[in-house]
C-alpha cells in the first residue's frame, strides 16, 4: 500500500513536469493547429514567457518534489522489489518521453542536421541551417550558424528517423523523443544487468541512483540530449564485455564514440581490465568516472558547463551507490546542476546577470557537497536499537 501511494504521487509529480514543459514551447512554434490545442498552448506559453516569476517558482517546486522522491526511493532501495523499481522507471519514461524539450533547443538541431541530408540532399558537415533562408524551422531554432558538430554515427541513427517522419515536424519530433526514451530504458536495463552480475548488493540502489535521478530524467527524456543514446551504447558495450563477448563489445564502444567522441576515453579502462587481470571492477568504474569527468571538463573549457555533461558520469557511479562519498555528491551536484536553468527561466535569456548567478550556484553547490559529505561521515545515520 505504501509503495502504491508513493508511486502514484511520484507519477503525479512527473505529470507536473510534463505539463510544465509546455510552458517553454517557443513562441514561433506551433505544435498543432487544432483550436483546442491552441488554447492549451497559449495558456501555458503565457505562464512561461509572460509570468516568469511564477514559471521559475513552478520549476523550483518541481525540482524539490523530484529530489524528495529521489531521496525516498534511494532510502527504500533495500526494500524495493525489482518489479517495483521497473514500474517506477517505465512510468517515468512513458510520462516524460512525450514532453516538450523545455530546457534545450538541441533536439531541433538534431532534427535539422538529418533533414539537410533527407530533404536538401547535402552534407551537414559542410552546410548549416542558415544556408536555407526559406526553412520554417529557422523560426524556432538556435545555433543556426554552426555546421554539424558530432561524429557520423549519430547521422546513421537519425537520418532514418527523418525519412520515416517524411518532413512532417511533429511525427519527426516524437520519433527522436522515442529514440531517447528507448535509449534511457536500454541504458537502465544494461546497467541493471551489469550490477546484478558484478555487484548484487547495489543492483536496485545503483539502478535507482541512475534511472530516477531527476537530472537523468530531465536531460534524457525531457530535453532529449543525444548523450543518453551514447551512454546506451557504452553500457551495452560494458555488458557485452562482462559477458566476455569482446568483439561485439568493441563494436558497441566504437558506435558510442561515433556519436560524440567522449566515450572514446573509456577504451582506457576496457584495456586495463582486458590486459591487466588484477584490475578490479571497482577500479574500472572509478577510472570511467574520472575519464568522463575529464571529458566534461574539456567540454566546459571549450564552451561552458552544461548539466547534461553529467549524464556520462552518473551511470558509472552506480557500483558505488552505497558509498557516501559518491551518493551525496551525485544527489547534491545533480540538484545544483538543474538549478542552472532557474535564472534563465526568470530573466528569459543567458545575458548578465545570469552567468554570474549560475557561477555562484555552482560554487555554492560544490561547497555544500563537500560539507554534506563530511558531515555524513562525522554523523552517520542512526542505527536501529538492539
Amino acid at each position: 500500500m505504501k509503495f502504491k501511494f508513493l508511486s502514484a504521487v511520484y507519477f503525479l509529480s512527473l505529470l507536473y513536469l510534463f505539463l510544465y514543459s509546455f510552458t517553454q514551447v517557443d513562441l514561433d512554434l506551433t505544435l498543432s493547429r487544432l483550436s483546442l490545442w491552441q488554447v492549451f498552448q497559449k495558456f501555458f506559453q503565457h505562464i512561461g514567457y509572460f509570468q516568469r516569476p511564477l514559471s521559475t517558482g513552478l520549476y523550483l517546486s518541481i525540482l524539490v518534489l523530484l529530489f524528495i522522491f529521489y531521496g525516498i526511493f534511494l532510502k527504500l532501495a533495500h526494500t524495493l522489489k525489482t518489479k517495483q523499481m521497473w514500474v517506477l522507471i517505465f512510468g517515468a519514461a512513458v510520462i516524460l518521453v512525450f514532453s516538450y524539450n523545455a530546457f534545450s533547443y538541441d533536439l531541433f538541431n538534431y532534427i535539422f542536421d538529418a533533414k539537410i541530408i533527407t530533404h536538401y540532399h547535402q552534407n551537414p558537415y559542410l552546410h548549416k541551417a542558415l544556408d536555407y533562408p526559406g526553412e520554417y524551422m529557422l523560426n524556432f531554432m538556435r545555433w543556426t550558424h554552426r555546421t554539424y558538430p558530432y561524429a557520423p554515427f549519430w547521422l546513421v541513427l537519425t537520418v532514418p528517423l527523418s525519412f520515416i517522419g517524411m518532413q512532417f515536424f511533429l511525427p519527426t519530433f516524437f520519433l527522436f523523443k522515442l529514440l531517447m526514451g528507448a535509449s534511457y530504458l536500454g541504458s537502465t536495463y544494461f546497467l541493471w544487468k551489469i550490477l546484478k552480475k558484478l555487484s548484487p548488493t547495489n543492483e536496485v540502489m545503483g539502478t535507482i541512483l541512475f534511472a530516477l535521478n531527476p537530472l537523468i530524467l530531465i536531460e534524457s527524456l525531457v530535453s532529449a540530449h543525444l548523450d543518453i543514446v551514447m551512454m546506451f551504447l557504452a553500457l551495452l558495450s560494458l555488458y557485452l564485455f562482462v559477458e566476455k563477448k569482446f568483439a561485439t563489445s568493441a563494436l558497441s564502444l566504437i558506435a558510442s564514440a561515433g556519436i560524440k567522441f567522449a566515450t572514446g576515453f573509456l577504451i582506457i579502462p576496457f584495456f586495463m581490465k582486458f590486459f591487466l587481470k588484477r584490475t578490479t571492477w571497482e577500479t574500472f568504474f572509478a577510472w570511467s568516472i574520472f575519464l568522463m569527468f575529464d571529458a566534461a571538463v574539456v567540454a566546459t573549457i571549450r564552451t561552458t558547463f552544461q548539466p547534461w555533461y553529467l549524464v556520462t558520469m552518473i551511470p558509472f557511479c552506480a557500483i558505488f551507490a552505497r558509498k557516501k562519498f559518491v551518493l551525496v555528491p551525485v544527489f547534491i551536484i545533480s540538484f545544483f546542476a538543474l538549478l542552472e536553468y532557474a535564472p534563465y527561466l526568470y530573466f528569459g535569456d543567458w545575458n548578465p546577470p545570469v552567468p554570474g548567478l549560475i557561477l555562484e550556484s555552482i560554487e555554492l553547490g560544490l561547497f555544500i557537497t563537500v560539507v554534506a559529505t563530511g558531515i555524513s561521515y562525522i554523523f552517520p545515520s542512526f542505527k536501529q536499537k538492539k
